[in-house]
């Protein structure tokens, strides 16, 4: 029945959905089925690309979980998503695996809408313990006591606010929750924070170990004496970890159960302690410590941040493949900006950098290593980076709180109650606004334009190249600028091979009039300008005249430059990679409506629904803003405009 191009080993090809597994396989033969599995993940992705580390670290757990509970009967919630590989694999999707990520192919991350086993769409961390509770809750409220509910949560996830919020409540419910602790001290870069240390003193406790073995054997032999032994063993377990921990656990103190740590990838040893803990009610958390990029050998060697998400690479050696260019490449926005702070940084003392756990993703890692003292990575916890930056604010620093744009969600009322209201000179770079390619709808910065061009206090800028991103930058560190300042800027690659620009002061509220033009005006904001820059070479061969204007900033809005379009333009189309509605299109037609202007004015940006995966231009073109379809719709403009003339003389 198999149309995919990458074969799956004996016992992996007869699992369909984990119902196989369970009916098919003895436990014995599970860490067969887990080497097939990782063999499978490691063909696909080696060719073609995807999240990988993360899910070879969980292959022994991800089959221990499908073979111990009656999923999809059973709640299986994974946090984040990275490393659901495994389970997407068997639960249905082994066949149509290599589309993952791809345009019009199956999700990188769980997703309700794709199978009944997601039970929980996820993308950005943390999530899972609060899912999972509520829905253990609501089956509770049914009279549903045997359905189990399990979260699984990395230790990078759990150094989060909500991770905890969920935890804080759960201790209180009475509901069967099951919280897995996958302990890898990595989330995409390395961990920070005190519990990471907590969590590698619980790991390395070797007394505590050892006498915990006999606990296990002890819990092993419960159910034959009885619901008093479970007393026992808790009262056992207790002294144990007070003792020989020197204070009280974390976790029992949240009212939670607590067992391990244990190997998480044994998956035997794994299976039967699982099923144990199947029939334990109330909240448990189980602590797997595992291993990013286990089973291969390059990536358990290698960096777990370079083997994240690796792109196309031989399995064989483990070199990762790169296409050599043949002639000097742009760079990535990121790495501008990487450069770019610490230019700036060695100039002005008060600048300090700050990241919620990406400082490779972001570019940050090259302060980290060329002023320590002066960038931080507080770990995934957007909402202490913005309050932590607006801290560094109030005492003359110049932070630079760099977040992806659809992580900054999460942190919205901070930006305007800790410094909006405040008007701290925080500077947010967003990044990865605009639609941010395979990982899809959870991380396309579609929203930013749109939820902080509301903002009093904010001023909110994009760049069209490397040479406008540096500007900003500069601009917003200088000692007249005492306003926080969005600089929004999108994944990948700018435009300028030669882009170390030196640097200027930028008026803030002012654009630029790129190409000038006669028939019709197209305003954009950011990168997508390069794209109607495009499209002016394929409507001036079809003898149409089309101006471009680069706005830079959409708050506040260059009234001069709009003055003008509008006093001679009477068709303009508005291009933002962002979401429609409420974005700078918006902010154009509130311009017009204010001032009493009439013009023909077509908005395009991300229509307003749930755009998918798929690669920046793929996208661009779906909804309707790359070069091709913004010439088209001046196009369209003119001919009407054309129709209209024509019609009045008949």
């Amino acid at each position: 029945m198999s149309n995919s191009p990458f074969k799956a080993g004996e016992l992996l090809s007869q699992i369909e959905i984990p119902k196989d597994l369970r009916e098919k396989f003895d436990v014995e033969q599970l860490p067969e089925v887990c080497d097939e599995l990782r063999d499978f993940i490691i063909d696909v992705v080696s060719q073609k690309g995807g999240h990988f580390g993360a899910s070879l670290g969980v292959v022994e757990l991800t089959v221990a979980l499908h073979y111990a509970f009656n999923t999809p009967e059973d709640r299986l919630v994974w946090d984040v998503g990275h490393q659901a590989y495994g389970h997407k694999i068997l639960t249905g999707r082994r066949v149509n695996f290599h589309t993952n990520r791809k345009y019009k192919g199956i999700s990188g991350f769980p997703k309700i809408k794709e199978s009944a086993y997601d039970t929980f769409g996820v993308g950005h961390s943390s999530t899972s313990i609060s899912a999972a509770l509520g829905m253990a809750v609501a089956s509770a409220s049914k009279g549903d006591h045997d359905r189990q509910h399990v979260a699984v949560i990395g230790d990078g996830a759990m150094t989060a606010g909500l991770a905890f919020e969920g935890l804080n409540h759960a201790g209180v419910e009475k509901s069967n929750l099951l919280v897995v602790l996958n302990d890898n001290c990595m989330s995409i870069d390395p961990n920070v924070g005190a519990l990471k240390d907590y969590l590698t003193d619980i790991t390395t406790s070797h007394t505590y170990n050892k006498v915990k073995d006999e606990v296990w054997h002890l819990l092993g032999k419960m159910s034959k004496f009885g619901p008093s032994a479970r007393e026992i063993v808790q009262k056992v377990e207790q002294s144990i970890k007070s003792t020989l921990l020197k204070d009280s656990n974390l976790f029992e103190s949240l009212n939670f159960r607590y067992f391990g740590p244990i190997d998480g990838h044994d998956v035997i040893h794994l299976t039967k302690v699982l099923e144990d803990l199947r029939d334990i009610p109330g909240p448990k958390i189980l602590h797997c410590v595992t291993q990013k990029g286990k089973g291969y050998a390059p990536a358990e060697a290698g960096s777990p941040t370079k083997w994240h998400a690796p792109g196309i690479f031989n399995k064989d050696t483990g070199e990762i493949i790169k296409v050599s260019p043949n002639s000097p490449q742009p760079p990535k926005y990121q790495d501008v900006f990487g450069h770019t702070i610490v230019e700036l940084a060695e100039k002005n003392p008060k600048i300090m950098g700050v990241t919620p756990a990406m400082p490779s993703g972001s570019s940050l890692n090259i302060m980290m290593k060329a002023m320590p003292d002066r960038a931080f990575d507080v770990g995934i916890a957007e909402q202490h980076a913005v309050t932590f930056s607006a801290g560094l604010a109030t005492q003359g620093m110049i932070p630079y709180c760099n977040i992806y744009s659809s992580f900054m969600q999460r942190a919205y009322d901070q930006v305007i109650h800790d410094v909006a209201i405040q008007e701290l000179p925080v500077v947010f770079c967003l990044d990865r606004a605009g639609v941010a390619g395979a990982d899809g709808p959870t991380h396309h910065g579609a929203y930013d334009i749109a939820f902080m061009r509301c903002i009093p206090n904010l001023v909110v800028s994009a760049p069209m190249n490397e040479e406008e991103l540096r500007n900003l930058m500069y601009t917003a560190q200088l000692e007249e600028v005492k306003l926080p300042f969005v600089i929004r800027y999108p994944r990948g690659e700018g435009v300028m091979p030669e882009w170390k620009t030196p640097m200027k002061k930028v008026k803030i509220g002012t654009g630029r009039k790129v190409i000038s033009g006669s028939d019709v005006a197209i305003l954009t904001i950011g990168h997508i300008g390069n794209e109607a820059v495009s499209a002016v070479q394929t409507l001036k061969k079809k003898g149409i005249s089309a101006a471009v204007y680069d706005l830079r900033f959409v708050k506040p809005l260059d009234e001069v430059l709009l003055h003008e379009v509008f006093g001679k333009f009477d068709h303009i189309i508005t291009v933002e990679d962002g979401c429609i509605q409420g974005g700078m299109g918006s902010a154009v037609l509130e311009f017009m409506a204010d001032h009493g202007y009439n013009a023909k004015v077509q908005r395009l940006g991300m229509p307003d629904r749930v755009v998918e995966h798929g690669s920046q231009p793929e996208l661009w073109a779906e909804c309707g803003y790359d070069a091709e379809a913004i010439s088209v719709a001046a196009e369209k403009l003119v001919s009407k405009q054309s129709d209209s003339h024509a019609g009045m003389a008949g």
